[in-house]
């Protein structure tokens, strides 16, 4: 849904600023986590997988606000290619932000590790492990994120090219 909005809602722009800050911090602990066997290693493994349970689930917050919200049109001067790709690398970073957590949640259900949440709840995980399958989720989540990195390196390029070269509005629609 399209229309003559110059700005995302409150909560669209909540969302995107504090998800951003928790990817930022979830790839920072994740590569931190396979750089390094420390004794910490375990406690950052465990917040790693609570907060990607709290992203994925604030992922789906934002793609049902997303859907019902209505947005800011993209600037006129744009070419129909940067259309297309501005909004094929929008879908990517949901579709990315969707794939990392849930291969997380596989990779740790079939590594028979179950995910305790904040110490609020506990996802179960198999009772017997599938280090097969364990493997193709780990592999999985570890592409995904270097996808994610790479898109995510093009999508604050291209705000910081609407902001400073275009300036167009585009960064201003998230504050």
């Amino acid at each position: 849904m399209t229309d003559q909005t110059t700005r995302f809602n409150l909560s669209m722009r909540v969302l995107h600023w504090s998800m951003a800050l928790l990817i930022f911090a979830m790839i920072f602990a994740g590569l931190t986590m396979v750089r390094a066997l420390e004794p910490w290693q375990l406690t950052l493994l465990g917040l790693h997988k609570s907060f990607g349970v709290l992203a994925l689930m604030l992922l789906l917050l934002r793609f049902l606000i997303r859907i019902k919200s209505s947005t800011p049109s993209l600037p006129s001067g744009m070419s129909a290619i940067q259309v297309k790709l501005a909004k094929l690398s929008h879908w990517l970073l949901y579709v990315l932000m969707l794939i990392i957590p849930t291969s997380g949640l596989l990779m740790q259900y079939y590594a028979a590790r179950p995910i305790v949440v904040f110490d609020l709840f506990t996802i179960p995980a198999t009772m017997v492990p599938h280090i097969e399958y364990f493997a193709v989720f780990r592999e999985g989540h570890g592409l995904a994120v270097l996808l994610l990195i790479a898109v995510l390196a093009v999508h604050i390029g291209a705000a910081l090219h609407h902001h400073f070269i275009r300036k167009d509005g585009v960064l201003k629609s998230m504050w």
